[in-house]
């Protein structure tokens, strides 16, 4: 018995063992699943999303909720919205700087004295625009070295605000707005990393020359809205800045381009809204990558040969707002832009004069431009013909039919006005003899001769005043075949001074005529003197003015009699309104009956002399019968309007559950209540 109950207790034994392991097994299992329970409840506790926020995974919506501070973030945030808000320094918490998962910081439009010093030193981008911002520490910036972009537009920064080397703890910095500040100057110790910066709408005057030293990565530059001039804007400024692909200086106050401008790697050229009187010739050389060149709301009237010589990428041009003269001037450039053809789009360049093209495309003048090479042949023609060339010949070239200019030239050299010249009709120099003769009252006549031929010649002339101030001076170039040149419509019984230098091309500059045509040997000076009109001329200018002032009087003097019928047609019209017997609208007779017709007829309402009421609370209308007729048949009824109030106490356009003050519940309420009547009538 004993052998065959040992089986029985093994096996017993076994099942014992095997569910002690299975309670164990289970229990680990148990063990481990609260475990990961515990976790996870502690993992969404961290990603718990402020309850004010919108959270999308590590974006945190905070902005437009009227919040004073930052409320309390979850540890994976890396994008924080927080603009348009009511934030201040204060609402800062120190504990934002350990979140160091944010990357983005947007505290544009909120209410920022000082700049914020809890943030993060894993910021990347910060946003402060449009807040109160009056300083930049350095220190502050020194707790964000990663930073790469700082916005503070719309602030109050000066430049003595921004401490001395404030971005030297920011290697990192590429892109800096300072736009709509209180800044005077270019900040200093920017970074060498800059490769956008933007100072638009300050008050900077000057760029010196260092202004931008070290700054070898800066590609965009934007200057808008300042107070440069070319006086103040070093030679060299712009020369430094090797890698720049795009400057703006937009609505400032430059009358030519700065010299010296970057042109390897330039692509986008902003001068608009400037005082442009005058591209220089070579002020645009070396731009083979320039794109887009805006001239446009400048003073602009012609642009010189070969400007455009090496901009073969060009691809827009905006020149509006200017007042071209599309004369033989810019012939060139009808040339050019034939050639690009469609690879270039020019919006603006519209003539302004002669009258005969004005509002008309550059590009559509064809015949026009024809023309230029006509009166070029035709005057070629006379002078191989030989012998003088008469005064009134029909040959003559207009003045100014190339490039023509009026400004102040300092480096021409011309004598002051002020001084007694002792110039006569011709002079001599070393390489070009001039000689000049008045032909009318309004032209002279410049003829020339040179040792050695030229590319072209600079022609200029200067009328002399009675004051000490020198006038305005007036260039144009002629070519370099040419021996004359009538200078017409001038002033009669006037003093000109005429200068002309021949302008040698690189080849010739090895030659004997001068290569700078400024310097003062290569001038050569002369003075002519207008005539007087002869008595004819004056006789014809006479009647001319006592037509004008004769017409003049006569369009003054019809204009006075028109007003005059028109004031007493006027008063004739308002007499009979008023004794009614003219122009009424009140009452009028019918031509086939005089039956008397007014607006209660006309409007379908039958007249009721004794009352006119109206249903609901409102007015009634009784006639004056104490009143005498003013004539046998009267044109007109007068009436007296009183307020009608109903008995219950309720005004108009009250309801019944409104209680009323009931000192104004009647009409002497409101009479009594120094309320006039007329103050609580409503229709």
């Amino acid at each position: 018995m004993f052998t065959i109950m040992a089986p029985v207790g093994v096996a017993r034994l076994r099942a014992r063992l095997f569910l002690l392991f299975l309670c164990l097994t289970l229990r680990a299992g148990m063990h481990q699943l609260a475990t990961a329970t515990i976790q996870g409840y502690i993992g969404d506790r961290d990603m718990i999303c402020p309850s004010v926020c919108r959270c999308d995974e590590d974006f945190i919506y905070c902005n437009d909720r009227g919040l004073s501070f930052i409320p309390s973030l979850p540890p994976s945030a890396s994008v924080l919205y927080l603009q348009n808000n009511q934030i201040n320094n204060p609402g800062l918490p120190t504990s934002l700087e350990r979140q160091l998962a944010i990357r983005v910081v947007y505290l544009y439009d909120n209410e920022l004295d000082e700049f914020p010093v809890h943030l993060p030193p894993s910021i990347r981008e910060l946003h402060l625009q449009d807040n109160n911002i009056r300083t930049i520490p350095r220190s502050a910036l020194a707790r964000m070295p990663l930073l790469e972009k700082l916005h503070l537009d719309d602030n109050s920064i000066s430049t003595v605000s921004i401490e001395d080397q404030a971005f030297a703890d920011n290697p990192r910095l590429r892109l800096l707005f300072l736009s709509r500040n209180h800044l005077s100057s270019i900040p200093s110790g920017l970074p060498a990393s800059l490769e956008e910066l933007r100072l638009d709408d300050n008050r900077i005057s000057t760029i010196p020359t260092h202004a931008f030293r070290g700054l070898a990565s800066l590609r965009c530059l934007v200057l808008d809205g300042n107070l440069l001039a070319n006086q103040r804007i070093a030679d060299d400024t712009f020369s430094r800045l090797s890698n720049l692909s795009e400057l703006s200086l937009v609505r400032n106050s430059l009358q030519t381009p700065p010299v010296y401008l970057p042109s390897a790697h330039l692509q986008r050229l902003s001068l608009q809204e400037n005082a442009l009187t005058h591209m220089p010739r070579g002020s645009l050389d070396g731009m083979r990558r320039l794109l887009r060149l805006d001239l446009s709301g400048n003073n602009l009237t012609t642009l010189p040969r070969g400007l455009f010589k090496d901009l073969d990428s060009l691809g827009q041009l905006l020149v509006r707002g200017n007042p071209w003269h599309c004369g033989c001037n810019l012939r060139w450039l009808y040339d050019w832009l034939h050639a690009r053809g469609n690879s270039i789009t020019v919006r603006g360049l519209t003539c302004h004069g002669p009258d005969r093209v004005r509002d008309m495309a550059l590009i559509d003048l064809g015949s026009e431009m024809e023309e230029c090479e006509v009166v070029r042949t035709a005057g070629t023609r006379d002078r191989v013909g030989g012998g003088g060339v008469d005064s009134a010949t029909t040959h003559t070239p207009p003045q100014g039919s190339l490039f023509t200019l009026r400004s102040k030239r300092p480096g021409l050299g011309l004598p002051d006005s002020g001084l007694d010249y002792t110039l006569s009709s011709s002079g001599v120099g070393k390489s070009l003899a001039l000689n000049v003769k008045p032909v009318s009252h309004n032209s002279v006549r410049v003829t020339w001769s040179v040792a050695q031929p030229s590319s072209s010649f600079r022609l200029s002339w200067l009328r002399l005043g009675t004051g000490s101030t020198m006038g305005s001076i007036t260039e144009t170039l002629v070519p370099g075949d040419r021996r004359e040149y009538f200078l017409n419509f001038l002033q009669p019984r006037s003093s000109y001074i005429i200068c002309m230098v021949p302008l040698a091309t690189s080849s010739e500059s090895k030659g004997g005529i001068s290569g700078d045509p400024d310097s003062d040997e290569a001038h050569v000076c002369a003075k002519a003197e207008t005539s007087d009109l002869n008595p004819l001329e004056e006789e014809e200018n006479e009647d001319s003015k006592h037509m004008t002032v004769l017409a003049l009087a006569g369009i003054i003097g019809g204009a006075t009699i028109i007003v005059s019928l028109a004031l007493i047609f006027c008063i004739f019209c308002w007499y009979g309104h008023r004794t009614g017997h003219l122009c009424s609208r009140d009452h009028y007779t019918r031509s086939n009956s005089r039956k008397t017709y007014d607006d209660y007829i006309e409007s379908g309402t039958k007249k009721d002399n004794t009352i006119l009421e109206i249903r609901s609370p409102g007015f009634q209308m009784t006639p004056m019968t104490a009143c005498p007729p003013m004539q046998p048949k009267p044109l007109r009824e007068d009436y007296i309007i009183h307020t009608i109030f109903p008995s219950n106490g309720t005004g108009v356009y009250k309801g019944d559950n409104h209680v009323s003050n009931a000192g104004h519940g009647t009409n002497r309420g409101y009479r009594e209540g120094g309320i006039p009547d007329v103050d609580y009538c409503y229709t």
